[in-house]
């Protein structure tokens, strides 16, 4: 497609998001100058597209009732496939500088979706949250599942699932959403287990079924999904129950160890900080301490203390080896 024209069809798409734009924001989105713009914008009106111009200080360019796309012929899972692509590729900084194409192939597909459709989309891209932890595109979870639960979180209404936990266990739980979050691969949901009285964030490809109930709930003032998960992660019960302090700075420890791997707080002795984690196996701690190159103290457990002591041998040989 020749450039010119991409760029008509962009005009167009720009105008199609609502709203007038000024010639100036025009120019800018496009690379373009005021006078190439109102030159697109005559090529709109000579495809009989209802271009508006409005004066005054905040005028500029507006689309005309009457203009109308055809139906989109998408489903639910192609439309969500679309639109998630678009959003989390925006939201994980993996589109281009420019970001115009994303921001109105999103309006686009949003604007002439049926209503149904949109609407429960609407209500999953409210309630989305991502991490900036890397990884994989996550798996799509059950179209129908991650829907309703967009909706509860949305108009706070509590849900009734199916759950299929680690070991294998099959449960029925009340949750009051509090957020979707993409991490790592993966779908989760936050919020509250009603049925055991505490906070949950559970994996959506091990929801079996949900469905929406009677009422309402409240949430918290600042729900922050995303944290809750993170958070949840590094205190989860597993096998080992680690604690060390470290001598360095809240940056220096994190970069070795994200939130998502362990809680950082204050050890009252200045300059020390007091690293927390859970982990099924301990294999993995000593390289990344060894990494971190700064003074720490383990606290416990003795096995640790063991496979560090090991590791520093093996190195220690191996540089004398060569």
């Amino acid at each position: 497609m020749p450039r010119p024209t991409g760029r008509v069809l962009t005009l167009l798409e720009l105008l199609q998001s609502g709203g007038t734009r000024t010639v100036a924001e025009l120019a800018d989105r496009l690379g373009v100058d005021g006078r190439t713009v109102r030159r697109y914008v005559d090529h709109l009106v000579d495809l009989d597209v209802p271009v508006e111009s409005v004066r005054g200080r905040y005028g500029g360019y507006r689309l005309g009732p009457g203009h109308r796309l055809p139906p989109l012929m998408l489903g639910d899972d192609e439309a969500l496939a679309v639109l998630l692509g678009l959003i989390a590729g925006r939201r994980a900084g993996l589109t281009t500088a420019d970001s115009t194409a994303s921001e109105t192939a999103a309006a686009k597909i949003q604007r002439v979706l049926p209503r149904h459709v949109a609407h429960r989309l609407d209500a999953l891209l409210d309630t989305l949250d991502v991490t900036d932890r890397p990884g994989p595109a996550p798996e799509a979870p059950d179209t129908d599942v991650l829907l309703t639960l967009a909706d509860a979180v949305r108009h706070r209404r509590p849900v009734a699932i199916r759950y299929t936990d680690r070991e294998g266990r099959r449960t029925e739980r009340t949750l009051h959403a509090y957020g979707i979050v993409a991490h790592a691969g993966r779908w989760y949901v936050t919020g509250h287990d009603a049925d055991r009285a505490a906070d949950r964030s559970l994996r959506l490809d091990r929801i079996a079924d949900a469905r929406a109930l009677p009422g309402s709930f409240e949430p918290p003032a600042d729900p922050e999904p995303a944290r809750r998960l993170l958070e949840g992660f590094a205190t989860a019960a597993y096998r080992h129950e680690v604690t060390v302090r470290v001598r360095a700075t809240a940056e220096e420890v994190r970069a070795h160890f994200p939130a998502s791997v362990a809680t950082v707080g204050t050890d009252g002795e200045e300059g020390w900080l007091r690293l927390e984690l859970r982990a099924e196996r301990l294999d993995w701690v000593p390289p990344l301490l060894a990494a971190l190159d700064r003074p720490f103290v383990i606290e416990r457990p003795d096995e640790l203390r063991e496979r560090v002591a090991a590791l520093a041998d093996r190195l220690a040989a191996r540089a004398r080896a060569s």
